[in-house]
């Protein structure tokens, strides 16, 4: 029986050597377990490959991996590198590389961000160094002196970052959507955020098309803010879509912002001028309460009463006759009394004899509705008229407080809905004991609903 085995053993042996087998176990030199990670079930010595190997391998754990990759090797999960297989040179010994120093933003974060050492930002090549010393003697990392440019990201020096102008910068979000943000009206005005992003690898730069439709916001005279509801989030120029005929090119930065957010589109004005024919026009009749008083009160001839839309015949065909007025076509202007703009008819309770709008007070009021301001031009200039309402004083103790418009903003903090308004705009038995600035405009249905029942005031 033993000539037997021995004879089989003998046929193997010299069947392996004619095929030329890989060598077995006992013929390797695996080393020892100095690795840092020896032991932990996965080979890392860079002579071996195979499932069994770790998926990152370092020339610093040759042979010092021994128990894991033997084991490995017994089991058939890794094999020998070939011997003519080039084999990864062996580490630089660590106190000849120069690893510079710690100036990066992320320097000190357990990560090596070094270029020369496989990281991905540009910014940090030699400004990484405790991260990447650690790293590189750990075995995690490799040096190549060569990668003074990584090519994973775009330097920095190649980016125009632009400035911190933007209401949302350094709030610790880029907007800018160069980056991938969602705020036209912050490119290139969110630096700080965007640059810190970018440097984190959490964003990505795409540079703008220089064809895009965006540079046509370059080509628009937006105007000024000197409209009464400049900077309160909307945009108030008719030419854009909003309801204020007062508030043309007066409403420059709310406009401009919603544009380049895609919310409103330009709609330019008719250059040819409004000369029409008088035989083109429908004056209507004179139904209105004030037609045939001398005075042009039709809206569509730059009148101030929404109610005599085409019922001031008379009156408005005169004046257009003498040159006192121009015809500015149909549903042009909003209601315009002794420098008020009254607005439009917008409002759900418009047009029902009661002045809705907060920013009146007097008997001619019904109740005053916030959405309703601006949107009860008729019965509000009819009360003015009248005499039974007054525009009340902002600040004053009439009205709405002064508060004709607040932006409540969204539901997008994380201490949204639980009944406390964290917006630090608000203050009150109803508002949060810290108020965050990140709160800001951002905590909308608790604030609103604090707001309507009093147990906040308004006091940006």
């Amino acid at each position: 029986m033993k000539a037997t085995r021995l004879m089989m053993s003998s046929a193997v042996l010299a069947l392996g050597l004619a095929l030329g087998a890989p060598a077995l176990a006992q013929d390797i030199d695996f080393g020892d377990n100095s690795s840092t990670w020896a032991d932990d079930g996965q080979c890392d010595d860079p002579r071996f490959e195979g499932p069994g190997a770790a998926l990152i391998r370092s020339s610093v754990d040759e042979m010092r991996d021994a128990a894991d990759c033997q084991a490995a090797f017994e089991a058939g999960e890794v094999t020998l590198v070939a011997a003519d297989e080039p084999v990864a040179p062996a580490a630089q010994d660590a106190g000849e590389i120069d690893f510079g120093d710690d100036s990066g933003a992320w320097a000190n974060d357990q990560e090596c961000d070094d270029p020369r050492f496989g990281g991905t930002l540009d910014s940090h090549l030699m400004a990484d160094a405790t991260d990447c010393r650690t790293a590189y003697e750990a075995g995690v990392v490799t040096f190549e002196a060569s990668n003074e440019v990584s090519g994973a990201v775009q330097p920095d020096g190649d980016i125009d970052f632009g400035d911190d102008s933007g209401a949302w910068a350094n709030d610790g979000e880029c907007d800018d959507p160069r980056f991938g943000g969602s705020l036209a009206s912050h490119e290139m005005a969110d630096a700080t955020d965007c640059r810190t992003a970018y440097e984190a690898g959490v964003v990505t730069y795409d540079a703008p098309d220089d064809t895009s439709s965006d540079a046509v916001a370059g080509d628009i005279d937006f105007g000024n803010d000197t409209g009464t509801f400049a900077n309160d989030g909307e945009c108030d120029d008719p030419r854009f879509g909003g309801s204020l005929t007062s508030h043309e090119m007066a409403d420059a930065t709310d406009c401009r912002t919603a544009y380049e957010a895609g919310e409103v589109t330009y709609d330019a004005p008719d250059e040819s001028g409004s000369d029409v024919a008088l035989g083109d026009i429908d004056f209507g009749d004179d139904s209105g309460n004030w037609a045939n008083d001398g005075e042009c009160d039709d809206p569509r001839f730059g009148g101030a009463l929404e109610s005599h839309e085409m019922a001031d015949a008379t009156d408005c065909r005169e004046a257009l006759e003498a040159g006192e007025v121009t015809y500015m076509g149909e549903g042009s202007g909003t209601t315009m009394i002794d420098g008020i703009d009254f607005g439009d008819d917008s409002g759900t309770y418009s047009n029902d004899a009661e002045c809705d709008d907060p920013r009146f007070t007097g008997s001619g009021v019904g109740v005053a509705l916030d959405d309703h301001l601006m949107a009860d031009a008729t019965d509000c200039s009819t009360a003015y008229s009248e005499g039974t309402v007054t525009l009340a004083e902002e600040g004053s103790d009439s009205g709405s407080n002064g508060d004709f418009r607040i932006n409540f903003g969204d539901d997008s903090s994380a201490s949204a809905y639980d009944g406390v308004c964290d917006d630090p705009r608000f203050q009150g038995r109803g508002g949060a004991l810290e108020l965050l600035e990140s709160n800001m405009l951002a905590d909308a249905s608790d604030c609103r609903a604090a707001y309507e029942s009093g147990t906040v005031t308004y006091e940006p």
